[in-house]
């Protein structure tokens, strides 16, 4: 799981993740892992986007663009063929250069709205921005279109063209409330409320196996994998990530499970989905870090970000917000 701040003036670059979940690498990170032998004798182009996760017509982009290299030198066609032992390297391009249309057709549910801030509840399968392969059909599409005055932002040079007013941000398999800002200033107030956590962001997550302990903490550094670019992991050189637990429910059964109430105590790249991993009780669904489910459906897990509060960038009044959980997830409960 990953919600990673922006900050003023700067250019995110947390991309929407990566995974089974069809979330793409982050923008403007580089890529390089040697073709191993299942994918020796694939065309360039599929390697590309297998490795990167993006669709073949996207790959064939960064082909075309000589944002793909074969042993250190830019591969010509997509229909070249990999080799065991090569070194692939995909330079994928920084974070959006193009403003983002608005897109009257994307739906989501606005909890609350004012002339400085905007929180609204994400569904599942929704992409935050734009990224590799997800040029349309984005919450900020959807967001440009119900408060145009988003597109100041960028022209104020305050948030980078693909994402006005995102503040923080949700993996497209997960639901729930996320903090939008309608301001220069509100955007600066809450990026820095959510560097010094005193913006809280609370989720829900049912996780595989009984946790044991009523309540707990996993403080490891993640970082991307060497064996896997498209998956983050513990790394000795990753950033510092901290996430407490605590138990909500133990669900015994043919598949024991346990349902978590958790709170980041920082913002790295799909945190919750490592650390649950991690100790052993990946979150359900997750098919990049445990196991899918069909109950589910593709690209879905059980993690929902229930609970959003900060400090009013304008009134200065402490503002909570709370959203059941999905209908999707409350089926699978039963």
């Amino acid at each position: 799981m990953s919600d990673r701040a922006g900050g003023a003036g700067a250019r995110p670059r947390d991309g929407s993740g990566a995974g089974d979940s069809g979330e793409p690498v982050p923008a403007g990170e580089t890529i390089t892992t040697e073709v191993p032998a299942l994918m020796a004798g694939l065309r360039v182009d599929r390697g590309v986007a297998m490795v990167a996760n993006v669709s073949r017509s996207a790959a064939a982009e960064l082909v075309e663009a000589g944002r793909v290299l074969v042993d250190g030198a830019p591969v010509g066609v997509g229909r070249a063929l990999l080799h065991e032992g090569s070194t692939l390297t995909v330079l994928l391009p920084e974070a959006g250069d193009e403003a983002v249309a608005a897109e009257p057709g994307v739906r989501f549910e606005v909890v609350y709205e004012d002339p400085e801030v905007v929180v609204v509840d994400k569904p599942a399968g929704l992409v935050v921005h734009p990224g590799a392969g997800h040029h349309e059909g984005t919450l900020v599409g959807g967001l440009l279109s119900r408060f145009p005055d988003l597109a100041e932002l960028v022209a104020a040079g305050v948030c980078a063209p693909d994402r006005p007013g995102i503040v923080h941000r949700l993996d497209k398999g997960t639901s729930g409330l996320l903090a939008v800002a309608r301001t220069p200033d509100a955007y600066r107030e809450l990026v820095g409320q959510l560097a010094t956590r005193t913006m809280e962001r609370r989720y829900l997550a049912l996780v595989a196996g009984i946790v044991a302990e009523d309540q707990g903490e996993v403080e490891a550094p993640i970082g991307r994998s060497a064996r896997t670019p498209t998956k983050m992991a513990i790394t000795a050189g990753g950033k510092p990530a901290r996430t407490s637990y605590a138990v909500v429910e133990r669900r015994d059964g043919d598949t024991p499970t346990t349902l978590l109430e958790l709170a980041l105590q920082s913002g790295r790249t799909h945190q919750i989905r490592v650390h649950m991993a991690a100790i052993g009780h990946p979150v359900v669904g997750d098919a990049r870090y445990g196991m899918p489910d069909k109950r589910l459906g593709s690209g879905r897990f059980f993690l929902h970000a229930f609970k959003l509060a900060f400090t009013h960038p304008g009134t200065g009044a402490r503002m909570e917000f709370t959203s059941p959980l999905a209908d999707d997830l409350r089926a699978y409960l039963g």
